[in-house]
């Protein structure tokens, strides 16, 4: 059986980020039972202006709207893996913070925490204060994961997607996922 997986985007900057994820999964088919994508209005926004195109019309899994609250993973009882939120926004990640589930993509992560599942928030804001700094505490202690949008350079990434791509290979191992990537100073 395969991972069952919820990606949320946001209106974070870093509408690149969202796409190499969904390209990634979308090859990783042999491990993947279901993903349920949800988008916010801004994410289609920063979507277009960051990459120029609507390629987000065209992801090739089932897409949720904003207060679709008969999604699968609005229960727990439907038994998601994990939820990536990438990139996730500090109004999002503070929502989620505040255990605030008023829309279909709170309440997915609030049901991600209560089932001890795995929540996966790649935060994409600098500098951070006090309150951000918070509410990443208050998830790390509920059980989820911060992943900072932070890429890596050591593997001396070609383009924009291959240095995107060093967070989302991040993202993808904590997600439990196999597939060969960079690995510092390793020749595998």
């Amino acid at each position: 059986m395969g991972k069952k997986i919820i990606v949320a985007v946001t209106g974070a900057s870093g509408a690149i980020y969202a796409k190499v994820l969904l390209d990634k999964l979308a090859k990783m088919s042999d491990q993947i039972d279901s993903v349920g994508v949800l988008m916010s209005e801004n994410a289609k926004e920063v979507w277009k202006h960051e990459l120029g195109n609507d390629g987000y019309e065209h992801i090739s899994f089932t897409r949720y709207g904003k207060f679709e609250f008969s999604a699968p993973f609005a229960s727990g009882s439907a038994r998601y893996d994990t939820m990536i939120v990438c990139p996730c926004s500090m109004g999002t990640l503070g929502r989620i913070a505040a255990g605030i589930s008023d829309d279909l993509l709170t309440r997915a992560a609030d049901v991600i925490l209560k089932e001890r599942r795995k929540l996966i928030l790649v935060a994409r804001d600098t500098p951070l204060n006090l309150i951000q700094i918070r509410n990443m505490l208050t998830i790390t202690e509920a059980g989820g994961i911060i992943c900072p949008a932070t890429p890596s350079f050591y593997s001396n990434p070609a383009d924009f997607e291959a240095l995107a791509a060093t967070v989302v290979d991040r993202v993808l191992d904590l997600s439990g996922f196999k597939f060969n990537t960079f690995r510092w100073n390793q020749n595998d």
